[in-house]
């Protein structure tokens, strides 16, 4: 019979670190936001629909390190006598291991460690396994946090585990339930959003599969065409050669890229990663689920120091992916009390005979599935399973506690949320009596919760219970500035400062100051801000890009050498001090610090981030009058 067990296991992990303890106002540079379209009359992929410039209400995790512990993580294992599949609850429900019982094979990539990397919205992610994405464009902002993780049955007595969470930007509950009946050779996922709001949300979602690259391994979906974008433009071509290069060979994509692939409505919604004998993973969904993506890292210096950046020993793994819209350069719009469901599965498969082509490929795993019904066999089975999927579970493990603040109606009552932490339940007094408590200006804000849908109820309560209070004022501020309004957000912020001079006020208005192109104001509020608060890296981090943003150089200068030995460690501070050395004329010192012990690692650079390399660049130019490579240390260009 089907089981499911909960177990701990032992792995090689950096520490996560707190939550900053500021909000994220500027947000990090996101890719989809600077591209330009050039697509046909008929593509309508939304493009640019429910863009964010940040990550607000969520904070970024910025302060972890590359070093490696050995930690104990919880797993949820789903096992039958075909299957093995092995979740990481702690970590956004992540689907780590898929193993095929039969060969022995795990079908997917999973990591040999657990290394952070900034990727993600909130910046902390980390590769393999399957993340499941929702709500705004990019990776999960629950991707390193844990999941409501609980247990139900299916009407076979089969144990389904089940995990939810509530998306605060879409103010949307999603539900992922997973299960393997006796003969089951493909895992079942059942995905649930719900919207109850009276709006139209933009929604997205993209299941994210890391496979392995293997020597001889194909690509297979049933596509002719997919969007995709060169030197900042979006475009479509024909697949599989592009450039002169079969895009459906991972091993000879030169740049990273991302193929989103145009499947007709009458064909099967699958992709399949196959070795070079015809064997490994294959995904397949219901209709909704219309969209499959190919994302590469390519195979230059820069891809391979990424795939290294990521890992220990694990070695190169490719993206594989599945997504509501055609491609992840806008949401799609979500219409006002919807529920949207889904089925997904993932197994292996084996093609016979595996040809070279494409088109022959797909034929062939397409007239597969074709001949065992297999789509109508997924829609058949969403449908009988709707009943399951709005039963109450036994709850296991506990989420955040944000969709304990919400109220929530019928489609989504059978989810349980817990309010936890004493902060939320200090917020939740407010909202229920509009006194908000008061912190010491000493301690981080607690959470943000204000928004365009509750701003004007504690604006009312400023001129009554709150008129003395520093925090409410500060938290005005910052809720006016996630709507953009940024001069009530300068008026409530310097509010806040007159009532008791606080360092998180003088953040917001540095951002404010930024923002409105004022920035020697930017600079004052942000150099006040660090005399009161110069012990917490994510402060120290924020500030430093404020300044450096405004070409605050002699600023960040004097501030740097003034910091102790382990604060000037931190390879993010470290490289805004050498940057400011350069522009101050100091390349000689500045190419020193970089190139010292080994060369400067900078555990939280983004992705697609040059910025390392031609600061190296500049500084070898300048001190020997030639131009070289830059070394592959700092080469983190894979486009």
């Amino acid at each position: 019979m089907p089981e499911l067990r909960f177990e701990n296991r032992k792995i090689k992990g950096a520490n996560l670190g707190e939550e900053a303890c500021v909000p994220d106002l500027l947000g990090e540079h996101i890719l989809q936001n600077d591209l330009e379209f050039h697509l046909d009359e008929w593509d309508e992929i939304y493009e640019g629909y429910g863009r964010r410039k940040n990550a607000y209400p969520y904070r970024q995790y910025n302060s972890y390190t590359r070093e490696l512990k050995e930690k104990e993580l919880r797993t949820a294992v789903l096992e039958n006598r075909h299957l093995k599949a092995v979740f990481l609850p702690e970590y956004g429900g992540r689907l780590w291991e898929l193993w095929d019982k039969e060969t022995g094979n795990n079908l997917l990539y999973t990591n040999d460690v657990i290394r952070f990397s900034n990727l993600a919205v909130r910046n902390a992610w980390f590769s393999g396994g399957v993340e499941w994405n929702v709500g705004i464009i990019g990776h999960n902002a629950y991707t390193t946090g844990p999941l409501y993780t609980a247990v139900t049955e299916t009407e076979t007595g089969s144990p389904v585990l089940r995990m939810y969470e509530y998306e605060r930007v879409r103010k949307v509950p999603y539900q992922m339930d997973f299960w393997l009946e006796e003969e089951d050779k493909f895992l079942n996922c059942r995905i649930r959003i719900v919207n109850e709001s009276k709006e139209v949300i933009p929604m997205y979602w993209w299941s994210n599969i890391a496979v392995p690259e293997y020597e001889g391994g194909r690509i297979t979906v049933p596509s002719e065409k997919a969007f995709t974008y060169a030197d900042g433009r979006v475009f479509k071509v024909d697949i599989p050669i592009v450039n002169g290069i079969d895009v459906t060979d991972y091993k000879k994509i030169p740049k990273s890229v991302d193929y989103f692939f145009e499947i007709d409505d009458r064909k099967p919604k699958y992709i399949a990663n196959l070795n070079k004998d015809g064997y490994g993973l294959l995904h397949t969904s219901t209709q909704r689920l219309k969209s499959r993506k190919l994302f590469s890292w390519g195979n230059g210096r820069g891809s391979d120091h990424w795939q290294e950046f990521l890992t220990d020993k694990a070695g190169r793994y490719a993206e594989i992916q599945a997504g509501l819209g055609k491609t992840q350069y806008g949401c799609i719009p979500m219409a006002p009390h919807t529920a949207w469901e889904w089925m997904e599965q993932y197994g292996p498969i084996k093609l016979e005979e595996n040809p070279k082509h494409h088109q022959e490929r797909e034929k062939k795993l397409t007239g597969i599935l074709e001949a065992s019904g297999h789509s109508a066999y997924m829609e058949r089975k969403l449908r009988e399973t709707a009943a399951m999927a709005k039963t109450k579970a036994r709850l296991v493990m506990p989420g955040s506690g944000y969709g304990a603040m919400e109220k929530r109606g019928k489609w989504s009552e059978h989810l349980e949320f817990v309010m936890t932490s004493d902060s939320l339940k200090q917020w939740n007094r407010f909202f229920e009596t509009g006194v908000l408590h008061r912190l010491s200006v000493s301690d981080a804000p607690d959470e943000f919760l204000i928004d365009g849908g509750n701003l004007k109820f504690l604006i009312d309560t400023l001129e009554s219970v709150n008129k003395e209070n520093w925090y409410a004022y500060y938290q005005a501020g910052i809720g006016c500035f996630s709507e953009e309004n940024y001069k009530e957000a300068e008026k409530f912020l310097l509010r806040s400062w007159d009532v008791e001079a606080n360092p998180w006020a003088c953040h917001g208005l540095a951002c404010v100051y930024l923002l409105t192109e004022q920035h020697q104001k930017a600079v004052k509020w942000m150099l006040e801000g660090l005399k009161m608060e110069d012990k917490k890296v994510s402060y120290l981090k924020e500030g430093l890009k404020i300044l450096f943003l405004c070409k605050a150089y002699k600023e960040i200068a004097g501030f740097y050498e003034k910091q102790g030995e382990e604060t000037q460690k931190i390879g993010k501070l470290k490289f805004y001090y050498i940057n400011a050395l350069h522009q101050l004329g100091e390349d000689r010192r500045a190419y020193e610090m970089l190139e010292e012990d080994g060369g400067l690692v900078i555990d939280d650079i983004r992705e697609g981030e040059d910025s390392i390399s031609q600061l190296w660049s500049e500084l070898y130019e300048t001190i020997h009058g030639v131009k070289a490579e830059v070394p592959y240390r700092y080469d983190f260009k894979a486009i």
